[in-house]
């Protein structure tokens, strides 16, 4: 008999920031494993583009404009992606921003501080509630079960020199989900961590492009190489499906052995 755990027909993901990047690498594979997809993004066009990516796994796929910092957009999407989709299995925040151009910690403004914990901390905990109060009302209607994953960064558990702000906002989102596997577990709920190292996205474009910075990091990345987003797919299959129905409250650090030399 063939192993199946890895098939997610019938089930429905929901990735936030996943018009792009490691996002996008996660929802492929994901819709190639036959699970239907939400995501949700700030920019139409990428939003679009994904989306008829996407599509071609054959899978029904929703996009969404939502900044994951608004509780009333997070909200609304979420009401529509279960209006359309019907429900949601798995969900995945991965919408995030970085810490911007570097400068000294005595340097950092309020306002630097705030913009990067509210994306990166505070729309994962409005994503992660709605997607919680949905699967909680779900497990007390007898059916169980639930996926919850956060994309945080090797910042979580590295000293990320002037870019505090960044590793504050990954390292809380990691406190975050281990406190979520053990509250949600009574409701068949798992969740976890995925620790990206150096990986090739719009967001990391000024610094993989630059000879000097690519000179510097990529000999300390063993397999010599940025990553990128079709790097995530596997493990996220991995946790949306069966495969892990044991495996909660961890952290899966990606990165081509960079943490490790």
């Amino acid at each position: 008999m063939a192993y199946t755990p890895f098939d997610l027909t019938g089930k429905v993901a929901l990735v936030t920031g996943g018009n792009g990047g490691i996002g996008l690498g996660m929802a492929q594979a994901m819709a190639e494993a036959g699970a239907e997809i939400a995501i949700w993004g700030t920019s139409a066009a990428k939003n679009a583009a994904a989306k008829g990516k996407l599509e071609s796994a054959g899978v029904r796929v929703l996009a969404l404009e939502c900044d994951v910092a608004e509780e009333a957009e997070v909200d609304a999407a979420f009401a529509e992606t279960l209006s359309v989709l019907g429900r949601v299995d798995g969900c995945f925040a991965n919408a995030g921003v970085s810490g911007g151009r570097s400068s000294p910690f005595v340097e950092r403004t309020v306002e630097q501080w705030d913009r990067v914990l509210d994306i990166n901390l505070r729309g994962a905990f409005l994503t992660f509630r709605a997607a919680a109060r949905h699967m909680k009302a779900r497990a007390e209607a007898g059916d169980k079960g639930g996926v919850l994953v956060g994309t945080a960064s090797l910042a979580a558990i590295e000293g990320a020199a002037r870019n505090e702000h960044y590793g504050a906002s990954k390292g809380g989102m990691t406190a975050m989900i281990r406190a979520l596997a053990v509250e949600l577990a009574r409701y068949g709920v798992r969740a976890n961590s995925i620790l990206p190292g150096w990986i090739e996205t719009d967001m990391t474009a000024r610094s993989t492009s630059d000879p000097k910075f690519a000179g510097n990091v990529l000999p300390r990345v063993p397999m010599r190489r940025w990553g990128t987003g079709a790097d995530f797919g596997g493990i996220a299959v991995y946790l949306m499906s069966g495969a892990s129905a044991f495996h909660t409250g961890d952290t899966f650090v990606i990165d081509g052995g960079y943490a490790l030399y």
